[in-house]
């Protein structure tokens, strides 16, 4: 007559309780996820959630109402209302400091990131807020202006030429 388990046994009820609380977990979190508003501080790590093996690439038609996600060219998912027209986008440029990015007739807004995670070197001024997508570690940092964005940003070159 046995009375206890053997190591295997317990082995096997730890490992198969170890599947099913990965899977469970990961189940949240996709849930938690899908119920979150998107907004540009967000935007990088959404980007980055967003399963690909190229690019991922966020796209705004013309009025900014609609704005739909590509994953290696391929449409996967769409958001609305995520953006207006008054978004702008800047990209620093070492001799002449912040320079407004031109849009298109058909595109309010378009950023994009690679297999790697580094995107575009951007800053995004949207609702009394600019967004830095240059830094490639961290979260996004925000700015009161964009003054503020170009001091930041000249202040990192001073440090980094020192």
């Amino acid at each position: 007559m046995r009375y206890a388990f053997s190591l295997i046994e317990l082995l096997i009820v730890v490992l198969i309780m170890g599947i099913i609380y990965t899977i469970s977990v990961g189940s949240f979190k996709n849930i938690k996820n899908k119920n979150q508003k998107l907004t540009l501080s967000g935007l990088k790590v959404y980007l980055q959630n967003v399963p690909h093996s190229k690019n991922v690439r966020l796209l705004c038609g013309s009025e900014c109402l609609k704005c739909s996600v590509f994953s290696d060219g391929k449409k996967y998912d769409e958001i609305k209302s995520f953006l207006d027209k008054s978004v702008k986008s800047y990209r620093y440029d070492f001799s002449y400091g912040m320079v407004e990015l031109e849009k298109d007739n058909d595109t309010c807004f378009s950023y994009t990131l690679n297999k790697d995670g580094v995107g575009e070197q951007i800053f995004v001024e949207f609702k009394d807020k600019v967004y830095d997508f240059s830094s490639y570690l961290g979260k996004t940092p925000v700015y009161d202006s964009v003054a503020d964005a170009l001091e930041a940003k000249e202040s990192l070159i001073r440090e980094v030429l020192r």
